[in-house]
């Protein structure tokens, strides 16, 4: 029962090119940044990525985009990354832009052994007609486009309601970043940085954790448990610089007060998007 790995090398075992990978976070907020900066010092490539977003150019997912490490990309938000923009306009990634709670849903279904669900969002839209560009040729054609998806009828609160079936998503490896875990891989996670985390644990069919604080079993208070161990099977923990190497995604500066207010609070950088970078 003891899943500890004692290095990142050992924690990324078995993932090789071509692979599909569930990464959590949200914007830059609880990625397991230790993990991914391990497969991209590895060199694989070819590999095909769930998370809500890619990064940023130079952190998280965003080295593994920049290196040509990313194949095709399964998301809901990628603003904030240009070079991700470059590439799928250019042809040179494979996007399925996907509803984010469609996509939170997705991927718990995958990991509650739900093979497909119904759900309206996206009827009357190319998320349910097709036509979607998943990838670009050189010229600017769409050389892939999503196909269209099997619609239903249902009686919904007294009315007639059109779904679409969407499919569950399982990867071969889950990569997730939490607070607090324990040897068994029960984790905890702080606030915000909880996100899309248990549930790309739940879809990775090995699923690997960096934990900021390992516990011993029984340290964690069981109502108090985010994700079951069930769903963990490596526990990588982090040393303390690992742990508090955090990056902010956006900052907005608040104007300086003039100095002849000397009760007025001095500048501050506030984070935004990104809710949390505590987890």
């Amino acid at each position: 029962m003891d899943k500890v790995v004692s290095t990142p090398q050992e924690a990324i075992a078995g993932i090789s090119d071509g692979m599909s990978l569930s990464v959590g976070g949200f914007g830059l907020c609880g990625i397991p940044s230790v993990l991914i900066a391990a497969i991209h010092d590895a060199g694989i490539s070819e590999l095909e990525a769930v998370s809500n977003n890619c990064g940023v150019d130079d952190w998280g997912l965003g080295i593994l985009l920049r290196d040509k490490r990313i194949r095709r990309m399964i998301s809901s938000y990628v603003g904030e990354n240009k070079e991700f923009e470059r590439q799928y306009l250019s042809g040179e990634l494979e996007v399925e832009l996907t509803p984010q709670g469609t996509l939170a849903e997705r991927l718990r279904a995958g990991g509650s052994g739900i093979a497909a669900f119904f759900t309206m969002t996206g009827v009357g839209t190319q998320i349910a007609e097709g036509g979607l560009p998943w990838r670009y040729a050189a010229d600017g054609t769409v050389a892939i486009a999503s196909p269209p998806k099997q619609t239903q009828d249902f009686d919904w609160m007294g009315e007639t309601k059109t779904f679409v079936l969407e499919q569950a998503i399982t990867t071969d490896f889950g990569l997730v970043r939490a607070a607090r875990g324990d040897r068994h891989g029960n984790l905890v996670f702080n606030e915000s940085a909880r996100n899309f985390n248990p549930l790309c644990a739940m879809a990775g069919r090995i699923t690997v954790a960096e934990v900021e604080e390992l516990v011993e079993p029984g340290e964690l208070d069981p109502d108090q448990i985010h994700l079951p161990g069930i769903f963990v099977q490596r526990v990588l923990p982090l040393t303390p610089a690992q742990a508090t190497e955090k990056r902010i995604e956006r900052r907005t500066v608040r104007p300086r007060p003039a100095a002849a207010d000397p009760s007025a609070d001095s500048s501050t950088d506030t984070p935004t998007h990104s809710p949390s970078q505590e987890g």
